[in-house]
């Protein structure tokens, strides 16, 4: 038997945990709130379902329940306690674009880093400390989603204005979406398949654009925070600030309810005027909805507009890449990106695009004969967070 790890992954509204042997899933535990209660969804590796109802009420009262569930359900035992507890942290700073072993001086960035997130850190420091509490033998592994951007170059890092003001208050491009990057450069090298100059569409519920030399990263769409680049599910992409601070001048907003809405009221949700859904824009734009058509063609636009700026940041392309759910389940959107990038030497294969095979296998070329490779990739960012815990460890 292998080591026990536990993934965490907390959310405003729910909160997500995974148990692994080693590698090897063993069972997920979604708490949601049902009614004003607090749910859990049982999901083991047979993806057989069981729903439990913790007696709690709140949704930080998770963690002081999770011992008492994979104790009931035979997952741990006294003989088999947890190895590890791993995290993903996403939060800006220097300090946070490296892994670490939660200790104090952790927390106390962490606190730090609060002011500087109020919408991530909070959530993910407030779960670190129950963790601390219900499982205090147990390390914890706090993995950054932005290592794998850390070390590209100072230019892309920078906005534009004064660079000691920017160093000192550590206001940079960090970039995120590492973790998910990070493993589709790890497997494609594994398939001697990585190329020279790549770009990675991570197309998800949230959604980045990153450029990769040599399997290292170049330059990345999101910034400071995950709001910048793309247009995502519910979070509005690049804007100009004076445009939002026009609207939160609108709206009769303060600065935490503004990044509130062009974080989770924006995006797809906000311009289709209906769902954050991509699956259920393209079912509403196929009956004639026009919020919903000129919400599937603008986020079609942005994707495009930052695979542009990628390739210039790499001075050409080798291959494509199109990953994470909307990007492995979607060959409507795959289509729709690549109409417009015939210039770059890219033109789909309309049957491999369509074939069950993309999205389900870990690779598939669904470039046309001629065309520079497109591939479809399965990401694994769980992975990709054991195998560094495990590392740093």
């Amino acid at each position: 038997m292998g080591k026990l790890i536990l993934i965490a992954n907390p959310g405003s509204a729910s909160r997500k945990y995974a148990l692994y042997d080693s590698s090897e899933f063993l069972c997920a535990l979604h708490f949601e709130y049902e009614d004003g209660q607090v749910i859990c969804t049982l999901r083991d590796a047979e993806d057989r379902e069981k729903v439990l109802r913790p007696d709690i009420d709140d949704m930080g009262d998770t963690v002081g329940k999770l011992r008492e569930i994979l104790l009931g359900e035979k997952y741990m035992s006294d003989a088999r306690p947890l190895s590890m507890i791993v995290v993903r942290i996403v939060a800006p700073g220097e300090y946070f674009a490296a892994d670490h072993v939660v200790d104090d001086e952790f927390l106390e960035r962490l606190e730090v880093a609060k002011q500087r997130a109020p919408l991530h850190v909070p959530v993910v420091a407030a779960e670190i400390n129950h963790f601390r509490r219900s499982f205090s033998a147990v390390p914890i592994v706090a993995v950054s989603d932005s290592a794998f951007h850390a070390d590209r170059p100072e230019l892309m890092k920078y906005y534009a204005f004064d660079t000691e003001l920017a160093d000192e208050a550590e206001i940079k491009r960090y970039g995120y979406h590492g973790l998910s990057v990070g493993y589709v450069v790890d497997l494609m090298r594994k398939q001697n398949i990585l190329s020279e100059k790549l770009v990675v569409c991570h197309i998800g519920s949230g959604s980045s654009v990153t450029a990769v030399f040599g399997g290292r990263s170049m330059d990345t769409s999101m910034g400071y925070s995950p709001l910048e680049g793309l247009m995502m599910a519910t979070r509005a992409g690049s804007m100009d600030v004076a445009a939002a601070a026009a609207l939160k001048r609108e709206l009769g907003l303060d600065d935490e309810g503004l990044l509130e809405y062009l974080n989770k009221k924006a995006g797809l949700l906000g311009v289709s005027g209906a769902s954050d859904d991509m699956r259920e824009v393209l079912k509403k734009r196929e009956l004639g909805d026009l919020r919903a058509a000129f919400a599937h063609a603008l986020y079609i636009y942005r994707i495009q507009s930052l695979i542009g700026q990628m390739v210039a940041s790499l001075g050409g392309i080798d291959g494509l890449v199109f990953t994470a759910t909307i990007g492995e389940r979607s060959d409507d959107v795959r289509r729709a990106v690549v109409q417009k990038l015939a210039y770059l030497g890219l033109y789909l294969d309309g049957e491999k695009n369509g074939s069950p095979e993309a999205g389900q296998k870990p690779v598939v070329n669904i470039g046309a004969e001629g065309s520079k490779p497109i591939y479809v990739t399965k990401t694994d960012e769980t992975a990709e967070m054991i195998r560094r815990a495990v590392t740093l460890i």
